[in-house]
């Protein structure tokens, strides 16, 4: 659009689109109808309604995921911001870059403490790298350019940018021109020679990274510093990561702390790339929180805020490393047969997945064995749940999907996790996404019934238990995908399974499949 005048809310959408925001997640409310309407004049950008915060969140974490660029989200005052704040938590672990555009009563109206009032700031500071409020029209357009750089600045992750309502229809506003695209930061020479003479003198080396050191050139790097005799590992939880046929896979950092404990056994020097020293999801009596063996030094290449894929490309030239370890074969399994679980899932995944399919993983206890069943399958990424905060799987796989839309997206989630974020589906059938979502049944929070033994607990009774099931009354979950839209199947046995998920990966929309694997 073009004017000589526009108000606040058409100078900060026009602002994000010119620095190359192309999505907008949204669930709106009064104070947002001036971005609404500035979206709706903005054809660059495509808005995507979403019934529920945490699926516009999620969903905005999903799309910068694959598209390497932030999507915007369009939220109602404090409380909206609320409802999408365990999916912006999912994506500030991730690194995710995100612009939340939160909207707020008008500037005037705020003494009179109208039902909806709330410290937006308070509220939405401790998950935003980077938070503001445009308190006029004139300064909207600067503030939104301000916004998106410091989404992917050195911290990347999510930014909140807050606009009062008369900010936003107010005249006077004006676009900003966009502001280069911050620089990660290239970790010494000095370092880089240091930490080679340490591996050369170590017994049994060890790096660990992730974000950017997953993808395929940072992959390759690590296959060459494999051969040269370092273990290299990821994260548990990483915001994607280029695996399958072709490709180096490292070994993954474990969940538990003493099986990852056990795993480390020996080593004596410890690199980190990318990342932080690694740590136990949570305490437990007499386990470990810093999952560090006794003796091991550890060495800091840089964390988030570094280039980690120069870091490892540097690294591997310091050791001389110019062999690499063989990427994965292709292989494909036979067709699985007999009861269904999360292991032949994961055979029927490897054999129809396509090329480049985006996996959304939200599958809590079933995820494991579906990601060790696809090491051989075709090329494709892996984005897993990095704030352990469960719901994030659907809205991950529409963003995902949006920002590539030629390929098939497959979510997976559990019957518990789903119902954090179900209203994704309406959304999925509405923008006709070839997301292929699997609902894991086994009618539980089976997570938690493993934890309650961990903790220490004490043997549940009846009201512990009845707190962990999910089958007094089941959950249709077909019943739930189509009244949300959305094609649904059953499937009890791993042939019908197989058959399903074939037709489903072949569809233009999204499918719904429910895994029963609790027999």
């Amino acid at each position: 659009m073009t004017k000589e005048t526009m108000t606040g809310a058409e100078a900060l959408v026009e602002t994000l689109a010119d620095c190359g925001v192309t999505a907008c997640f949204a669930n709106p409310g009064t104070s947002e109808m001036n971005l609404v309407t500035a979206l709706d004049g903005e054809q660059r950008i495509r808005s995507v309604l979403c019934l529920f915060e945490g699926v516009a969140t999620g969903a905005a974490d999903g799309f910068a995921r694959i598209a390497e660029t932030p999507a915007m989200t369009l939220l109602h005052l404090g409380p909206g911001y609320l409802n999408g704040g365990a999916n912006i938590h999912n994506a500030k672990r991730a690194g995710t870059p995100m612009v939340n555009v939160i909207g707020d009563h008008a500037t005037y109206h705020l003494r009179y403490d109208a039902p909806l009032a709330s410290n937006i700031i308070g509220l939405a500071g401790p998950n935003s790298v980077w938070i503001k409020t445009a308190e006029t029209a004139e300064g909207a357009g600067a503030l939104a350019a301000e916004a998106f750089e410091a989404s992917l600045g050195a911290g990347s992750g999510p930014v909140s940018l807050v606009l009062p309502a008369d900010a936003a229809w107010n005249e006077g506003g004006a676009r900003a021109t966009p502001r280069a695209k911050p620089v990660r930061r290239k970790v010494s020479d000095a370092a880089i020679s240091a930490a080679a003479e340490r591996i050369r003198s170590a017994s049994k080396p060890m790096l660990l990274t992730n974000g950017a050191g997953l993808l395929d050139e940072g992959l390759a790097s690590l296959a060459k510093l494999e051969a040269a005799g370092v273990r290299t590992m990821s994260d548990t939880f990483v915001g994607r990561q280029a695996r399958g046929a072709g490709r180096f896979t490292p070994a993954r950092m474990q969940y538990f702390a003493e099986g990852a404990m056990k795993d480390l056994d020996g080593t004596d020097l410890m690199i980190t790339a990318g990342t932080g020293e690694p740590v136990a999801f949570f305490a437990y009596p007499e386990k470990p929180s810093r999952l560090v063996p006794e003796g091991c030094v550890v060495l800091d290449l840089g964390g988030r805020d570094s280039d980690v894929v120069d870091t490892l490309g540097r690294l591997a030239k310091a050791l001389a490393a110019e062999a690499a370890v063989d990427g994965m074969p292709r292989k494909a399994p036979d067709v699985p047969s007999g009861a269904l679980t999360p292991s032949t899932v994961g055979q029927s995944l490897n054999r129809h997945m396509p090329k480049d399919t985006m996996v959304a993983d939200d599958g809590v206890t079933a995820s494991l064995p579906v990601f060790l069943e696809t090491l051989t399958a075709e090329p494709h990424d892996w984005m897993m749940l990095t704030g352990g905060a469960i719901g994030m799987g659907m809205p991950l796989a529409i963003g995902a999907s949006i920002a590539r839309p030629d390929v098939p997206t497959v979510c997976l989630t559990g019957d518990g996790a789903g119902m954090y974020t179900v209203q994704a589906l309406w959304t999925m059938a509405r923008e006709r996404l070839p997301v292929v979502t699997i609902v894991f049944v086994n009618h539980s929070y089976r997570i938690l019934n493993i934890e309650l033994a961990r903790t220490g607990a004490g043997n549940p009774g009846p009201a512990a238990k009845n707190m962990l099931t999910l089958g007094n009354p089941e959950i249709d979950w077909v019943a739930l995908g189509l009244g949300q839209g959305v094609p649904s199947f059953n499937a009890r046995d791993a042939g019908e399974f197989d058959r399903v998920l074939a037709e489903a990966l072949a569809s233009d929309g999204p499918t719904l499949i429910a895994a029963h694997i609790d027999g």
